[in-house]
């Protein structure tokens, strides 16, 4: 960088940094520092030092939650990043239709939470829903203990695949035509023509969906808090649901702060070590 862009560079990255700092950095550090000691939502106490610590290594309830919110990453990381990928080669496809079917895709992902939380309650009710309707039962799903997650997850991959949609087909339009014209020459079709030119060219987007959709699907809250309440039985309670409770239920904020920590840890090794599996594949591949 020239001396002379110094100053215009700064200028336009300042804003960026005071509200980094600001809003999260700073945030942070004092969550650090309220988990290190027996605090409530009003005032401090006394410094406990890894206290908090101790006890949530030994919390069954902790472990419960996390286990919960493993489960439903699982119902939704990889179904999410496939969904979107048929739907953006859907997209792609059917250029007559494209925009009508673009916009039915991404439709749901602009509704709040509340709004989606509200029509999945509305199709899944036990008498009048449509699902049990169609199904010809009168099934309490959110009441459940086997299907209460895999519903909240099959509203969640309902409500935010749109995104990955766009992810992929910005991927799609990224890819020079000319290789398609070129291997049709050569006599490729169908599944071939999948296979060496667009999934090549989409790897990298399908690592990145994966990555950012795990650490969407780790971030659970608003779904389970309103569809269920973390129920039947705390099965469908997840992480930051049990922080919520400990903190403003029980007004124990010091030990909620070393949920909070512990969870960003977990989120942040478990996203560096699926970034770092996607890469080796690609490197195998390549």
């Amino acid at each position: 960088m020239k001396r002379g862009d110094t100053l215009p560079a700064a200028l336009l990255l300042a804003p960026f940094a005071v509200t980094f700092v600001l809003f999260f950095f700073l945030p942070a550090l004092d969550t650090f520092y309220m988990s290190l000691t027996e605090s409530s939502l009003t005032r401090t106490n006394a410094f406990v030092g890894l206290d908090n610590y101790v006890t949530l290594v030994q919390d069954p309830s902790f472990w419960a939650a996390v286990g919960n919110t493993f489960y439903f990453a699982l119902l939704t990381v990889v179904p999410l990043t496939v969904l979107g990928l048929v739907m953006a080669l859907l997209v792609n496809h059917f250029t007559r239709a494209s925009s009508w079917l673009q916009g039915a895709f991404f439709l749901p992902y602009v509704l709040p939470i509340s709004v989606m939380t509200l029509i999945a309650d509305w199709m899944l009710q036990p008498s009048s829903g449509v699902v049990n309707h169609v199904l010809g039962m009168q099934r309490a799903w959110f009441a459940d203990l086997t299907w209460a997650m895999p519903m909240v997850a099959i509203g969640t991959i309902w409500w935010t695949v749109g995104f990955n949609m766009l992810m992929f087909l910005a991927g799609l339009r990224n890819i020079p035509a000319e290789l398609y014209e070129a291997a049709a020459l050569d006599g490729a079709r169908g599944f071939t023509l999948f296979r060496t030119i667009t999934w090549p060219a989409l790897r990298p987007v399908a690592g990145m969906a994966l990555v950012l959709q795990l650490i969407a699907s780790m971030k659970i809250f608003g779904q389970t808090y309103i569809m269920t309440t973390g129920g039947p039985f705390n099965t469908t309670r997840v992480t930051l649901h049990y922080m919520y409770e400990t903190a403003f239920t029980q007004s124990d904020a010091g030990y909620a702060a070393a949920i909070a920590m512990a969870f960003v840890a977990i989120v942040i090794a478990l996203s560096l070590a699926q970034a770092a599996f996607v890469g080796w594949l690609s490197r195998r591949d390549a």
